[in-house]
């Protein structure tokens, strides 16, 4: 979801994929990695998307952590009733 996200804002703003590699100081072959969704943001990575896309720092973290949670239990057999257990204690 968030390197979805992250794609289409860069192509958006016709930034090339080296370009936001630069401005976020990592190689070019990671963030495609992340792109794809290959390999994770770091919730800074986040931070500094946001002001760089000028976009909700909210609504990214949201897409980032919706993310982390689905690799964790999207695979497991009982992820949707732990979730929703989660839910009713967050």
């Amino acid at each position: 979801m968030i390197g979805e996200r992250i794609r289409t804002l860069r192509e958006a703003n016709d930034i090339l994929l080296r370009q936001l590699a630069a401005k976020l100081d990592m190689d070019q072959a990671l963030l495609s990695k992340m792109e794809r969704g290959e390999r994770s943001f770091r919730k800074e990575d986040i931070d500094a998307l946001a002001k760089i896309f000028k976009q909700s720092k909210k609504e990214l973290l949201t897409l980032w952590l919706a993310d982390k949670i689905l690799k964790t239990v999207g695979s497991e057999k009982f992820s949707k009733e732990a979730l929703r257990l989660a839910i009713e204690n967050v």
